[in-house]
């Protein structure tokens, strides 16, 4: 993968440690990523019933937990391996924006410790927005199977 160097060279002792590193970091990157969605889906897929009655006190249709389960988990397990990684971060930004403003509108509370609970999910979730763009930008890398399938073209 093709690096962009720092903007001033007193600023660029770091640019050859990320080339050289930067498929395994990718690796990485993907494996913390995808791994709270495997986690949290894990015990969703089970039993998607009793999960989707938890939709309408949130705003939303319980059918839509028929998608956002298979999404969460699958997609989970996806980064991980680095399949369809592009595709699956587009899918994934969805479920989040859905997820984050459905589950964690941390203004609506007025219970101090509920509300910075909440507050602390709804920002981790968007620095986890923060991490599917820069995937969908950069790719999964060679270590993966999206490297590995591109190789064999």
């Amino acid at each position: 993968m093709s690096m962009q160097s720092s903007s001033h060279p007193a600023l660029s002792g770091a640019d050859q440690l990320a080339n050289v590193t930067s498929d395994f970091v990718l690796l990485v990157g993907r494996i913390l990523l995808g791994w709270i969605f495997v986690r949290s889906g894990y015990g969703k897929i089970f039993d998607i019933p009793a999960y989707a009655n938890t939709f309408p006190v949130r705003g939303l249709y319980p059918w839509l937990a028929y998608i956002a389960v298979p999404v969460e988990f699958f997609g989970g397990i996806a980064l991980i391996l680095g399949l369809a990684t592009r595709y699956v971060v587009l899918a994934m930004t969805v479920f989040m924006l859905v997820a984050t403003f459905s589950s964690h509108r941390y203004w609506t509370f007025t219970d101090v410790a509920v509300r910075r609970a909440q507050d602390s999910s709804f920002y981790k979730n968007m620095a986890m927005q923060g991490g599917f763009l820069f995937l969908f930008v950069c790719g999964a890398g060679r270590f993966s199977l999206d490297g590995w399938l591109r190789r064999r073209n």
